[in-house]
């Protein structure tokens, strides 16, 4: 009986912290007028994430996000800057196919397609790279792209869990109202730190083994 206590206790615990991170993610994103907000708000999102998966479950919610806030709010704009631009163009160039007269355009809907879908993998390791690394822009990007190239079997996962949490909260709204924006940071951060432990310990043997 104990251990069911336990448990359920343990289940209502997470489902608290990811409810206020959510919250937190939210409100922040707001007050930094959403233009200057979300981005600072999103990264301290996943470092809190990281956070609890190194372990540290007890870390008061409010104040360790407040701090990842305060100090990446313009190293995480100056990322912001860069994915709304490749986000501008994708869609620009999705606007210019769809009115352009031009029937042989049509084509160029494919690579545009093929580009979308790496850059969506891409983005599930560019915000972990740059709460788990203390490098510079240039580097988060690279890495992060070196990382999603090295690691399909990670991004496959990630795939798959966030596709199944697509359709609970399709037919769950209030889920994705509540936790959205939490489950998706969890999950891509938990998966992106497997990530980086394995390629670690790739590099490792490699080097050991150099003579």
């Amino acid at each position: 009986m104990n251990t069911a206590s336990n448990s359920i206790y343990v289940a209502l615990e997470w489902i608290t912290r990811l409810a206020y991170l959510n919250f937190l993610w939210v409100l922040f994103s707001l007050l930094g007028g959403v233009l200057f907000g979300f981005y600072p708000a999103t990264t301290s999102m996943f470092a809190v994430c990281r956070e609890w998966l190194k372990g540290n479950t007890d870390l008061p919610l409010f104040q360790t996000f407040w701090s990842f806030y305060k100090k990446d709010f313009v190293k995480s704009n100056i990322l912001g800057i860069a994915v709304s631009v490749l986000l501008l163009l994708i869609v620009l160039d999705i606007f210019y196919i769809q009115s352009s007269p031009d029937q042989q355009l049509n084509w160029t809907y494919i690579p545009l397609f093929a580009f979308m879908l790496i850059f969506t993998f891409f983005l599930f390791y560019l915000f972990p790279v740059f709460v788990h690394y203390d490098i510079k822009i240039p580097h988060v990007i690279k890495n992060a792209l070196f990382l999603m190239l090295v690691n399909p079997a990670s991004t496959a996962v990630i795939v798959l869990c966030l596709v199944s949490l697509f359709f609970i909260m399709t037919l769950l709204p209030a889920l994705a109202f509540i936790f959205g924006g939490s489950l998706y940071a969890f999950i891509t951060m938990w998966m992106a730190m497997h990530a980086f432990n394995k390629t670690h310990e790739k590099a490792s043997h490699q080097r050991e083994s150099l003579p």
